[in-house]
């Protein structure tokens, strides 16, 4: 069964690049968000466990996740995927040269396993206007599956990961 994914062109830059004109690319448009309370009422509906079991594995999913990544592991969550932490740094132009300080920060990857991972194959996508195209009343109405025009959610862009 495919999925639709909504989707806004906006223009962005390059910050290699600054003179250069922007570029339009698409960007991700969220259809709502399920929050943390909603998640532990859908699981427990869909199991034998109460709310505060549900409640009470994800807390300790997270404790374990985080002492384990601290201590430099991969935390591997079945089908769910693998989390790991990564670096940014600046590049040297030999092993010698690299030093501590040009590490610059540190993000946690995520790498979805099997089950989401499959559900990027049955993608497709259906273009929308973004608030501000809405709101100034200039979009085209262009949708790759409505030729007649459209649009769709409004939303001005991807809802960010709470937790991240």
């Amino acid at each position: 069964m495919a999925m639709t994914v909504s989707y806004s062109v906006v223009p962005r830059k390059n910050p290699a690049k600054k003179d250069e004109a922007a570029k339009y690319y698409a960007q991700a448009q969220a259809a709502g968000e399920l929050d943390f309370e909603e998640l532990c009422e859908a699981i427990t509906s869909r199991s034998t466990c109460t709310e505060t079991d549900v409640r009470a594995s994800i807390s300790g999913i997270l404790y374990e996740a985080k002492r384990s990544l601290k201590a430099g592991r991969i935390v591997r969550l079945g089908d769910l995927g693998s989390l790991q932490i990564g670096l940014n740094s600046e590049g040297a132009t030999s092993v010698k040269e690299f030093s501590s300080s040009m590490i610059k920060g540190a993000h946690i990857i995520f790498r979805p396993g099997k089950t989401l991972a499959e559900l990027l194959k049955i993608l497709s996508y259906q273009q929308v206007s973004t608030r501000a195209v809405a709101q100034s009343g200039s979009d085209t109405g262009k949708d790759d599956k409505d030729p007649d025009g459209g649009g769709g959610s409004g939303d001005d862009g991807e809802t960010p990961d709470p937790a991240a």
